[in-house]
């Protein structure tokens, strides 16, 4: 193998490994946005489930 194949290939592996990271980052993103919304939400439901069974 030539050095020219070695460092395409090597370039190659590189870039496939940097869309890796760059997609992990958005789905990191995305958790962190939501999370604090669906905590919320969990918290607003067992509140209203709690509401519920103790005013009928």
């Amino acid at each position: 193998m030539s050095d020219e194949e070695r460092i395409r290939l090597e370039t190659e592996k590189l870039r496939a490994e940097i869309t890796k990271l760059i997609a992990e980052t958005g789905q990191v993103k995305m958790s962190t946005l939501l999370a604090p919304f669906l905590a919320a939400a969990g918290v607003i439901g067992a509140t209203a489930a709690i509401v519920k069974l103790m005013f009928p």
